[in-house]
């Protein structure tokens, strides 16, 4: 009992990392083998890994725990909830378009893509870690951040595409809606990354969850931000 309590969360912890390598490069034919509940464990363990390396940033004071328990949580969150909210959008349109059918296919390759993003946030946990080592500017940090999730999002449409190939040469029309739901994603995950907000945490104020001001509106802001930069 004693052997096999211990070997379980091993075990299940070299399924995870052997599913690593096959998930990166995962095809229509082999997609088969990941389970629904192991793509979702992919994506909390390996988001959950870059949300802490994220909220690491303090400064000149140094790595702070409260905050990277926070980032944490948070990156799954952001990466699970913008998934579920723009889901049904994406069912709704499919279904217009006369492709409700391969919505399950559709759903499976999505959320394989969403899990080989979290691999791929992973991945550049060291480069974030050797920025915040030699960079105590705030302001950078956030930039850095963003541009990590920006190509980590570019990286993984090679997975999105090659899950995808077989659907738009049997209907070309799933072409339009792999687009359609990179617009709807980007819609969301912009949004949702605004009012999870801080992820990294200004370590001048205090550590928070949440922002006292976080139902904003991010396409507000950044429309206030480029205005003011133009001087209007």
């Amino acid at each position: 009992m004693t052997s096999h309590t211990a070997s379980g969360p091993l075990a299940r912890a070299k399924r995870l990392l052997s599913g690593v390598e096959g998930l990166l490069a995962v095809g229509p034919e082999t997609l088969g083998s990941f389970t629904l509940r192991r793509l979702v464990a992919i994506l909390v363990v390996f988001g959950a890994f870059y949300g802490a390396v994220m909220g690491s940033f303090g400064g000149d004071a140094g790595p702070r725990v409260q905050q990277m328990l926070y980032s944490a949580l948070k990156v799954p969150l952001l990466l699970g909830v913008t998934f579920a909210l723009s889901v049904p959008t994406f069912f709704v349109t499919m279904t217009l378009m006369g492709l409700r059918n391969d919505f399950a296919v559709c759903l499976r390759a999505l959320m394989a893509t969403q899990a080989a993003l979290a691999i791929v946030l992973a991945s550049f946990a060291p480069l974030t870690l050797l920025w915040y080592a030699s960079s105590a500017d705030y302001s950078g940090s956030l930039l850095l951040n963003a541009a990590m999730f920006g190509v980590a999002s570019l990286s993984v449409q090679q997975v999105l595409r090659r899950l995808y190939r077989p659907l738009i040469r049997r209907d070309p029309r799933h072409r339009a809606m792999m687009r359609a739901w990179l617009g709807i994603f980007a819609f969301v995950g912009i949004q949702m990354g605004w009012v999870l907000r801080p992820f990294i945490g200004n370590p001048a104020e205090p550590t928070t969850f949440f922002r006292h001001e976080a139902w904003g509106n991010a396409y507000e802001m950044v429309a206030r931000h480029v205005m003011t930069s133009l001087g209007l």
